[in-house]
């Protein structure tokens, strides 16, 4: 190490109570020393355990291999959470700047063949090794993973695989940080009483806010893209003209002449991911993607997305029939667009079930829901958080708590990161920035959710939005309660579609009145939410189904289309998604949640490429499983959880998700209660 070095934070040990990074000291400029340092230190143990003379084993080579580049993963971890968390103009430099430094190292230890014949020789031995299930389970992993690498392939073709991963890691931040850039330069400025005309109060409240938020001076109430703003301004405004240009703005993100033009970027990853796909001996992208998933190939995916697809369209036939009438009857123009749907969904909504929505958020505080997923966490789990404001954290809004188990032990932290700023990446999502394992010794497992709602006093959220922050805090108790020896099987590093079932499943709970009752008051008067309320919570839930339904689907048709492509096949994302809307039937006045241009799920990273459906099959597992509480009347049953924690929240990936599925529900799962609940089934 230099000199300089030394000062580096991210080069110390982080020695606080809980070894979270010290944020308060940490510059963008550190990290460049801090991975030039670590990441060949990294390298250097994976030769060392390659070239060990002894015969290998499990002990010498899996283990080591497991035990290695601790300080590697720290480190991306954390630079990981920063460049979407805080993605100031010096962090993007050097995201772009390290993207492929990153996969080039990623690639040296994946396909370095004096391991992979180690792992080789020990894996076509191991029915004759005596291995508990955990170390089989993760002998299979790591050998798949050097396997998908490329680590079989010819040393050509491993070079060339090893470009492709080192283009796409930069194609990858390119496409992330233009579309954050369109949405951070994007405002839709309310400047007049007609422009706030018809919205409720808190969205007058949560514009205001925005722009203070972003310290304008030349008007008091904007419209950002972000779901938190944009959502209900498309629910709620009057005014069409402002809504069509927030839908088109939101719609025609990435798809743009100008810098942050993501066409030709997509173009790119899908003609490289071909490649890969040929390489790895795939027809197509899609195929090599499904090897390690649940569904096991992208036919499987698509059959489940037909399936629930044609009803869908059905149902939104009579969704729009209605919709018609609402719209002739407030003199709105027709046809109707798809800027419409949720406005007239809610007109729809007001006249069958009046002050449903709108009133709902007064009983709906930010902080209350937070006390509610507590709570429920802790009937199903026995666990306790405990907020701490002691540890500087990356933002000023983020929040602390310890997670104590059933015994009082400090068992993990999770970081709260509730609120939208303008170098946060939009949408909700879960990250780890340390992983449970108890191999050397116990880790310390840290969870970050990250929200984007709009930051008031008090913040008072949607329904729909109390769902996702019960989505991500799921997302982060699979990582919470994780209990294994090894951190590769760890909470979330399961197949993409199985990691959302643990999300999708603690949703449920959102829904149950009792809770409802004890932690939905009113933010004013602290009054109980009114029974009427609950009820008909329940009933406007149909309210936008189809609607929420096809926008879905058609994204997820879409993603896998594209990737089932033939390797070779020159994509041109406009003429592909016209191509495509016309060949599924997609409805032009409803459209997609996602167009490619800013699809990232798809092209921010690999994980979800081609695997956009695994929220639809994740719910064929978490409607199968929620019923096994259902069937006992009881939602916080004590032996069905324990079974729940047991099987799915604390194993990751140490036992096949299929297994441990069919360990918690005593059977594989049924499509049928799926089915029920999306009400395509009697």
């Amino acid at each position: 190490m230099s000199d300089s070095d030394f000062d580096n934070p991210l080069l110390c040990e982080w020695n606080n109570i809980y070894g979270i990074p010290p944020f308060n000291q940490i510059k963008p400029e550190h990290f460049r020393s801090a991975f030039n340092t670590v990441l060949p230190s990294h390298l250097v143990e994976i030769n060392t355990i390659a070239s060990d003379q002894l015969p290998a084993n499990f002990c010498n080579t899996i283990e080591l291999f497991e035990a290695s580049g601790r300080l590697s993963h720290q480190l991306l971890a954390l630079f990981d959470n920063l460049t979407v968390s805080n993605a100031s103009s010096e962090m993007q430099v050097i995201a772009l700047e390290f993207a492929p430094v990153i996969a080039s190292y990623k690639n040296a230890i994946y396909t370095h063949s004096g391991l992979f014949a180690k792992i080789e020789f020990i894996y076509h031995r191991r029915a004759d090794l005596v291995l508990t299930g955990e170390q089989l389970r993760l002998l299979e992993r790591v050998h798949l993973d050097f396997v998908r690498a490329g680590s079989r392939l010819s040393v050509s073709e491993r070079e060339r695989i090893g470009e492709i991963k080192e283009e796409l890691s930069e194609l990858y931040i390119q496409f992330s940080q233009n579309v954050l850039a369109d949405e951070s330069s994007f405002a839709l400025a309310l400047d007049s009483s007609e422009d706030l005309a018809g919205l409720p109060h808190f969205l007058q409240m949560s514009t205001q806010a925005a722009a203070k938020q972003r310290h304008l001076t030349s008007t008091r109430h904007i419209v950002t893209l972000s779901d938190s703003l944009a959502v209900p301004f498309l629910s709620s405004s009057p005014r069409r003209d402002l809504r069509e240009k927030i839908w088109r703005a939101r719609t025609l993100r990435g798809a743009h002449t100008g810098v942050s033009d993501n066409r030709p970027i997509v173009s790119l990853i899908v003609a490289l991911r071909q490649e890969e796909a040929q390489l790895q001996g795939f027809p197509n992208y899609a195929d090599y993607q499904m090897v390690d998933r649940m569904a096991g190939s992208a036919n499987a995916a698509m059959t489940l997305l037909n399936q629930v697809w044609i009803s869908a369209l059905a149902k939104m036939e009579t969704d729009r029939f209605s919709l018609t009438e609402m719209a002739r009857a407030l003199g709105e123009p027709l046809p109707i667009a798809a800027w419409d749907w949720l406005y007239l969904s809610e007109k729809l909504q007001q006249t069958s079930y009046p002050d449903t929505k709108t009133d709902l958020r007064e009983y709906l505080a930010l902080e209350n829901m937070i006390d509610a997923m507590f709570y429920c966490a802790g009937l199903l789990f026995n666990i306790k958080f405990v907020e701490r404001t002691n540890t500087p954290l990356h933002d000023d809004d983020a929040r602390l708590w310890e997670v104590h188990d059933h015994v009082g032990h400090l068992s993990g932290i999770l970081i709260g990161d509730n609120f939208a700023r303008a170098n946060k990446h939009s949408g909700a999502w879960m990250s780890s920035l340390r992983r449970q394992s108890a191999y050397a010794e116990d880790t310390l497992p840290i969870a970050i959710i990250y929200t984007n709602f709009v930051k008031a006093d008090p913040t008072l959220i949607s329904f729909d939005e109390v769902r996702t922050l019960f989505h991500e805090f799921g997302h982060a108790l699979h990582g919470l309660l994780s209990n294994v020896k090894y951190e590769r099987l760890s909470g979330t590093q399961v197949p993409i579609d199985y990691v959302e079932l643990p999300s999708q499943l603690f949703e449920n709970w959102a829904n149950d009145q009792c809770l409802l009752k004890r932690f939905a008051r009113h933010y004013q008067t602290g009054e109980s939410i009114p029974d009427e309320f609950l009820a008909n919570l329940t009933r406007s839930g149909e309210f936008g189904k189809s609607w929420a339904a096809v926008t879905y689907l058609s994204s997820a048709m879409v993603d896998i289309a594209l990737h089932m492509l033939p390797n070779g096949t020159p994509v041109d994302t406009a003429d592909f998604e016209i191509k495509q809307t016309q060949f599924f039937g997609i409805p032009e006045d409803i459209g997609q949640r996602h167009y490619l241009s800013h699809f990232q799920h798809l092209f921010s990273s690999s994980q979800y490429a081609a695997g956009y459906y695994a929220y639809l099959w994740a719910e064929v597992l978490d409607a199968d499983g929620f019923s096994a509480f259902i069937e006992v009347g009881d939602p916080f049953d004590a032996s069905i959880a324990k079974r729940l924690f047991q099987f799915v929240y604390s194993v990751g990936n140490s036992i096949d998700p299929a297994e441990g599925y069919r360990k918690f529900r005593g059977r594989d799962a049924t499509v049928e209660a799926m089915l029920r609940r999306r009400g395509l089934l009697k």
